[in-house]
């Protein structure tokens, strides 16, 4: 069972990642852009000539790697693990080619009882570490089904705040987005390399009918939308992005975002499957 005590104290060593333009290329070609080679927008992130970079790059930058399953001493069922929830907000445009540090920390640990698993928050920031700037705050909201009832023996956080609820008014813009049937061996080479997203036959005994694209990629992939859609494919226009990953995607699937403008640049999303009418993205919040 988790150590409440030892896994909310939890935090990385410095990790630096350099990256280059090719890098920050392949991340947006896994995402979809590039679709259009003759597209002279999406050429702005697939080409290196004037490059620039997805904001939601920033949650594949410097990270600390699984560490839960490396720290066997917090007590985490890792293999129960699910990725619920991401959140991205840029506090200063990331830069094309980079050296950047992340430092990772846990900032919430929630008991929901005894058979209903926990609720953990990891938050990461993201510095230039050329001048120090803070580039970005990325947070992993992880759903640890194995982990329930920790609190019997003390400890646990309240619950944050809920996310709002999607608008049950017709969206004001829907964009198609379809992604690539080699969308995941793709996006694996960005830095998550399991096996669930590349091998038909570990993909079956996992319950899936063939390897299945990663969330984060699916974040992106609505990132890339409002980013069309919202901004003029002007990525600095995007401050902040959440959502909730809901169900997973296959590749060569089409994503259906669904967008509602609110006051103050803030904007709702979800994102649904065209072909099987499935919600993939739910409680999305952006800030324009």
């Amino acid at each position: 069972m988790i150590d409440f005590d030892k896994t909310r104290a939890w935090q990385s060593d410095d990790v630096r990642h350099s990256y280059t333009h090719k890098d920050s290329i392949l991340y947006a070609l896994g995402v979809g852009l590039g679709a259009d080679p003759l597209d002279a927008a999406q050429l702005r992130f697939t080409y290196e000539k004037d490059l620039v970079t997805l904001p939601t790059m920033a949650a594949v930058l410097a990270s600390p790697g699984f560490w839960m399953r490396e720290r066997s001493e917090l007590g985490i069922d890792f293999t129960k693990l699910v990725h619920g929830e991401q959140s991205v907000t840029l506090h200063a445009p990331l830069p094309a080619a980079a050296t950047v540090v992340g430092k990772s920390r846990v900032t919430r640990i929630v008991d929901k009882g005894e058979g209903k698993g926990a609720v953990m928050h990891v938050e990461k920031t993201l510095t230039d570490a050329a001048n120090g700037q803070l580039l970005a705050t990325t947070e992993q909201v992880l759903f640890l089904r194995g982990d329930g009832g920790f609190s019997a023996r003390g400890g646990g956080d309240a619950p944050g705040t809920p996310l709002p609820a999607t608008p049950e008014t017709a969206p004001d813009l829907v964009l198609d987005l379809p992604t690539r049937p080699d969308a995941a061996l793709l996006y694996r080479l960005s830095g998550d390399i399991n096996p669930l997203h590349a091998d038909p036959a570990f993909a079956a005994k996992a319950g899936f009918a063939r390897p299945i694209l990663h969330g984060l990629a699916t974040f992106g992939v609505a990132c890339h939308g409002l980013v069309k859609g919202l901004c003029d494919y002007d990525p600095t226009r995007l401050k902040s992005i959440r959502a909730r990953l809901s169900a997973p995607v296959y590749p060569g699937e089409t994503l259906r975002l669904e967008t509602w403008r609110l006051d103050g640049g803030a904007l709702a999303f979800r994102g649904r499957l065209v072909e099987r009418d499935v919600t993939v993205l739910t409680h999305g919040r952006a800030q324009l």
